[in-house]
């Protein structure tokens, strides 16, 4: 018999959110665990984000969603994220149910909440009515109290010291990305 899922989120300011997701995908896939990862705000075509692919290879059944941020691309408009990331959500909560997740991970969609995209009570709906035994893992920036409120684990990442800000170290393939 499985266990109950729980609940994870990843937030802060500091480096390392989406790594600990892709670890815990990993691990899930790693033991013959069905691995649902989505990302929010991302552009792997532009960026790289080779842990995507990587767990992919794995076996992990990968969504996209909302692509890119007005915050880094002044062609994409708010009115676009407001229209994507709700829809992101009605189409993740059929397809968890049809496909039976081990784990469902919504990269950055706290991003999603923080930057009025998703209202705090549509992802909180979402996170209440998820398949009982399905780990959820939510990552981004800025997690508020009530979404924090719901969660079994909750990390925060803090930067303490960054080679890119501290020192101007460019990001290196295969470490930022």
């Amino acid at each position: 018999m499985k266990n109950k899922g729980l609940i994870h989120i990843y937030t802060g300011e500091g480096k390392g959110k989406t790594t600990a997701a892709v670890g815990l995908s990993v691990r899930a896939l790693g033991n013959d665990m069905k691995v649902c990862y989505s990302f929010f705000h991302k552009r792997p075509e532009k960026y790289g984000y080779s842990e995507i692919a990587n767990i992919e290879k794995l076996g992990a059944d990968i969504f996209a969603f909302s692509k890119g941020h007005p915050g880094l691309d002044k062609a994409i408009k708010a009115e676009q994220m407001q229209k994507e990331a709700p829809e992101a959500l009605v189409f993740l909560s059929k397809l968890i149910k049809e496909k039976n997740y081990d784990m469902l991970v919504m990269d950055e969609v706290l991003i999603s909440v923080r930057d009025n995209y998703i209202t705090e009570s549509q992802l909180s709906d979402f996170i209440n009515n998820k398949p009982e035994h399905m780990e959820l893992v939510l990552t981004g920036r800025g997690a508020t109290q009530s979404i924090i409120d719901l969660a079994d684990y909750v990390s925060e990442i803090k930067p303490i010291k960054h080679p890119f800000t501290d020192n101007g170290i460019i990001a290196r393939k295969g470490i930022e990305f």
